[in-house]
């Protein structure tokens, strides 16, 4: 028997939830906008505060979120050059989101991770 292999037909409207999820499903992602909801950062500052990321991943996370209007990349006219990233307004409207999610990992899980620490030890 033969499957169709016809694409599924696109909703007329794209799922809002869909839309954000695609925006904050990569990898250190939620967390690059964590470390940019207080001021801006340099290159450096995100690479240490985010223990274990990549300089390439860094780079790669700062590039899309440029591209979708999130960060905003500053770059200063110094020797050596200076470049430091910001979140835009629509990347400052991220942070309700961000800061519901600490609130729901505080609530939910931290003391769920806490309790399988112990049990394991």
């Amino acid at each position: 028997m033969r499957r169709s292999t016809a694409p599924e037909p696109m909703s007329e409207s794209p799922c809002p939830v869909g839309c954000c999820a695609e925006i904050l499903s990569g990898k250190w992602t939620i967390l690059v906008i964590r470390d940019l909801t207080e001021s801006s950062r340099r290159f450096c500052e995100l690479e240490r505060s985010l223990e274990g990321i990549s300089p390439r991943t860094l780079s790669l996370r700062l590039r899309a979120l440029e591209e979708c209007g999130i960060v905003e990349r500053q770059t200063y006219p110094e020797v050596p050059p200076r470049v430091e990233y910001a979140l835009t307004e629509k990347g400052k409207a991220l942070i309700p989101v961000i800061e519901q999610m600490r609130s729901y990992g505080k609530k939910w899980l931290v003391e769920e991770a806490r309790q399988g620490q112990a049990v394991a030890a």
